[in-house]
C-alpha cells in the first residue's frame, strides 16, 4: 500500500490565530503533526499552506511544503491543489492529517489509507468512535455518522442520532482518506443543500453519490486544539507520557 499525506495548514484562525505555530511542550504545534505523519507508513508527508512563516518551518522537518493558494476556500481545495501540484495520478491515495492534531495516533493514519486501498468502490475513507456519554451524543460539536453493514456511510449529522441514545450512536472523527480522482471532482461539485444545512463538508460526498467508508478507530483519539484550553490540555496530556 502507497500513500501520501497531506497536511493543509493555514496562519489564520478565528478562536486561536497563529495556534499551528504555539508552543507545545517544546515545540510547535505543527512540528509535532508533521512528526506524527513522518511515522506513519506514508510514503511522503506534504504541508500545503499560502503562509510564508508555516513554510519556513516545515522546511526545517523532513515534510515537503507546497506552497498553495490564498483563495482555497476549503482544507480540502487545499489538498487537492497540492495533488495536483505534486503531480499525484488519479488512482493515488492522500490522507488529510489536520495540522492541529499534535497527538494524532500514527496507527490511525495508516488504519485510514489502508480502509480506502482495501474497498476500491469507496472514494473516502475515514474514522469514528464509540460514543460513552449522552452529554456527547446531544453535543451538536461532536459529529455522528450512521452505518450501513459494510461500514459505508449512511449519514452524517449533527443531531442525535440514531434514535435510542449514545450506547448506539458513533462519532465520526475528522481524518479523511482519499483517491486524487475524487478530489478532483469533489471540488468542483456545489456545496448541497445538505451540507448547507449541517455545515459537514463530507455530505456534498454523498450527495453526489459517493461511498463513504467508515472504520472504526482501533485507537482513542486525543483532542485537537482549537483553543487556549485545548493547548493547554494537549500540554498536560505529554507532561504524563
Amino acid at each position: 500500500m502507497s500513500f501520501s499525506v497531506v497536511i493543509p495548514a493555514r496562519y489564520a484562525s478565528s478562536r486561536l490565530p497563529g495556534k499551528l505555530l504555539l508552543d507545545l511542550a517544546g515545540k510547535p504545534v505543527l512540528q509535532r503533526t508533521i512528526e506524527r505523519a513522518l511515522a506513519s507508513e506514508a510514503g511522503q508527508v506534504v504541508v500545503a499552506t499560502d503562509d510564508a512563516r508555516i513554510a519556513e518551518l516545515v522546511r526545517t522537518t523532513e515534510a515537503r511544503v507546497v506552497m498553495t493558494s490564498p483563495d482555497n476556500a476549503t482544507g480540502t481545495d487545499r489538498i487537492q491543489e497540492a495533488a495536483d501540484i505534486l503531480g499525484l495520478r488519479g488512482e493515488e491515495i492522500v490522507v488529510n492529517v489536520q495540522g492541529d492534531e499534535p497527538l494524532i495516533p500514527v496507527a490511525a493514519i495508516n488504519q485510514v489509507a489502508r480502509n480506502l486501498a482495501e474497498h476500491e468502490q469507496a472514494g473516502i475513507a475515514t474514522l469514528c468512535e464509540e460514543i460513552a456519554e449522552e452529554a456527547e451524543f446531544a453535543d451538536p460539536n461532536a459529529v455522528k455518522v450512521v452505518r450501513d453493514e459494510q461500514g459505508f456511510a449512511l449519514y452524517f449529522s449533527r443531531a442525535p442520532i440514531p434514535h435510542g441514545g449514545a450506547a448506539q450512536a458513533l462519532r465520526h472523527i475528522g481524518i479523511y482518506a482519499y483517491r486524487v480522482e475524487l478530489l478532483n471532482r469533489f471540488v468542483n461539485w456545489p456545496q448541497s443543500d445538505l451540507e448547507r444545512s449541517e455545515r459537514l463538508e463530507q455530505l456534498r460526498a454523498l450527495s453526489n453519490g459517493v461511498k463513504v467508508h467508515v472504520g472504526v478507530s482501533t485507537e482513542c483519539f486525543p483532542p485537537g486544539i482549537d483553543t487556549k484550553e485545548d493547548l493547554a490540555a494537549n500540554t498536560a496530556y505529554l507532561a504524563t507520557r
